[in-house]
């Protein structure tokens, strides 16, 4: 199975970043595609809030399928997923990968109107896939 090009194309589907990612891995943990993206609805667009990236909060939830039984291989998979996700793309926060916040009306306008969601997150959606594959499988 390709995790990375279903995760991107959940993205184009229009399903959030959070959902993509999640969805793309689901199933290999015996968890429905269906219900992940049931899980992953609110933690897109950084929980709305421009916080965490959604594309690396839908990686994490995916590291906990196979690692959340064992607190200890948990957290050094959370941290692994976030200190090569902020190596590879500069930051895990939403607002400093988007370079405005939007969690603003403004910030949503300049990101729509930029082309953001678009162009931008999908990289951001892929890049966190890639990161997810490699953690769970390698």
């Amino acid at each position: 199975m390709n995790y990375i090009k279903d995760a991107v194309q959940l993205f184009d589907d229009g399903y959030v970043c959070s959902q993509a990612v999640f969805a793309a891995f689901s199933e290999e943990f015996d968890l429905p595609k269906e219900q992940a993206l049931k899980i992953g609805a609110c933690f897109g667009s950084g929980m709305r809030k421009a916080e965490v990236c959604g594309a690396c909060t839908g990686a994490l939830m995916a590291l906990g399928l196979k690692y959340g039984e064992d607190k200890q291989k948990s957290n050094e998979a959370c941290e692994r997923f976030l200190d090569e996700f902020k190596k590879e793309n500069g930051s895990y926060i939403c607002r400093d990968l988007l370079e405005c916040d939007i969690s603003t009306p403004e910030g949503v306008e300049y990101a729509v109107s930029n082309g953001l969601f678009g162009d931008f997150c999908p990289l951001m959606v892929e890049s966190a896939a890639k990161i997810c594959e490699e953690l769970l499988f390698k």
